[in-house]
């Protein structure tokens, strides 16, 4: 089978940016931000999704028997059937041209633009790259462009070479520190509709897949770092955003997101940080 016939596959998926998503995900990241304030409610017809927020739409809606062993969709109809099992999310690009509202009917297409294999100290990775384009309320005009970067690597090996860690930056203007319990991780599985076992299951992803503990989902992390720069610019308005991940993250530890913002308050530099200083997620922001 070639995995280079993916390239090009494409899907659309409709759904409407409805309020209760939002009012969760606001209650899972603490908001409104300041205590004593009341608890998260439903937001109004109009309101604007929060940069990053549009992934609590467009789940992916697969019957049980279509899961894989990992928890996810088993491959081989919209993604190619890439045979190595570890499955993570490397890092995305986004550029929004208009802003998503609560009550908007939005309409999504996924287009497969490369599968790219590569080798690194742990074998095989196999790359791919697919394409989202997100439209409101019928228009032809795009509102949010989103290219996704996922790596498949190899099963865990006792002769694995780990990546040297690259060290953090170790000054910031802002700082918030992330303790990722069991809870947490499974409300945001819950919201994204997200059955990879790698976010939930302990057995599985140390007995299976050979990590130390669960892993900390890359979007909640992408999602924590736009979270700060609106806690500490509220009024920003975000033209772009691009994010790596660089080293997992793992429940076993708390971590924290920091960001600073640049001399002429355009861009901004977020990133994640562990519990040792170690990046793990390197992220700009683009402002108007």
């Amino acid at each position: 089978m070639n995995l280079q016939d993916w390239i090009g596959r494409s899907e659309t998926v409709e759904d409407t940016a409805t309020a209760t998503p939002y009012a969760a995900l606001a209650a899972t990241l603490d908001w409104p931000a300041s205590e004593g304030l009341n608890r998260p409610q439903r937001p109004p017809v109009g309101t604007p999704l929060p940069c990053l927020w549009h992934w609590l739409y467009f789940l992916p809606i697969t019957p049980q028997r279509d899961i894989g062993e990992d928890g996810h969709p088993k491959r081989g109809s919209f993604m190619p059937p890439v045979p190595l099992p570890r499955r993570m999310w490397a890092g995305s690009d986004f550029e929004w041209h208009q802003p998503l509202l609560v009550g908007d009917a939005l309409s999504r297409t996924s287009a497969i633009l490369d599968v790219k294999e590569k080798s690194g100290r742990t074998g095989s990775l196999l790359f791919v790259k697919v394409r989202h384009e997100i439209r409101r309320n019928g228009a032809q005009s795009v509102a949010l462009t989103e290219h996704h970067n996922i790596v498949y690597r190899a099963a865990a090996s006792a002769d694995d070479v780990a990546p040297p860690p690259q060290a953090a930056p170790s000054e910031w203007a802002w700082e918030r520190r992330i303790v990722p319990d069991d809870v947490l991780l499974f409300r945001y599985s819950a919201l994204t509709f997200n059955g990879h076992r790698i976010h939930y299951d302990r057995k599985y992803v140390t007995g299976i897949e050979g990590y130390p503990g669960l892993v900390v989902h890359g979007p909640l992390i992408a999602t924590l770092l736009m979270d700060l720069l609106r806690r500490n610019q509220p009024d920003a308005t975000v033209l772009r955003f691009e994010f790596k991940a660089v080293r997992p993250t793992f429940d076993i530890h708390a971590f924290s997101v920091h960001g600073q913002p640049s001399s002429d308050g355009k861009t901004v530099h977020l990133w994640g940080r562990d519990h040792e200083g170690w990046l793990t997620m390197d992220a700009t922001a683009t402002l108007a």
